[in-house]
């Protein structure tokens, strides 16, 4: 028996969905997150900075910085997921090189793996003069939306 490997969904009916889907509503929203491009390689971001961002050093907090880049991630395996697929993430590493200055921050994340169980994304965040704020590496898992249903065992008939 052949697997049929099914196709991703355009893009733009991919960038559609994240909109409204995922940038208009939860986290992404709370953190005042724009998508700026999105292709299967590429996913450009922006995060206008308000007090809500700032610890108490008035630099944008650490936790902020990662859940954007985490959010950016998520969106470009979710570009390239296969209909009937989700994903989750399974790991993040930050490296931070600069305090984070508003009032914008951008990332640009890209792959460093698109497999088919598991997707890598590096973002780079930075401040509005372009100096590195930080890096985050991020592993995606993919997995089934639906968990298959369990096998039903069979009646034997006759014996025990």
């Amino acid at each position: 028996m052949t697997e049929t490997r099914k196709k991703p969904r355009s893009l733009a009916a991919m960038r559609a969905q994240l909109e409204r889907e995922m940038f208009k509503r939860g986290v992404p929203r709370a953190l005042d997150m724009h998508l700026v491009a999105l292709t299967r390689k590429k996913v450009v971001a922006e995060m206008r900075i308000s007090a809500k961002h700032l610890n108490r050093s008035a630099r944008i907090n650490g936790g902020a910085i990662m859940a954007f880049a985490d959010i950016m991630g998520a969106a470009g395996t979710i570009a390239n997921l296969l209909p009937g697929y989700r994903t989750s993430t399974l790991e993040s590493k930050t490296n931070f090189f600069a305090a984070g200055t508003g009032p914008l921050l951008k990332g640009v994340a890209v792959p460093l793996h698109i497999g088919r169980t598991t997707m890598v994304w590096q973002t780079t965040v930075k401040n509005p003069d372009g100096r590195a704020v930080a890096i985050v590496t991020q592993t995606q898992i993919v997995i089934p939306a639906e968990a298959p249903a369990p096998a039903k065992k069979s009646k034997q008939r006759g014996g025990k």
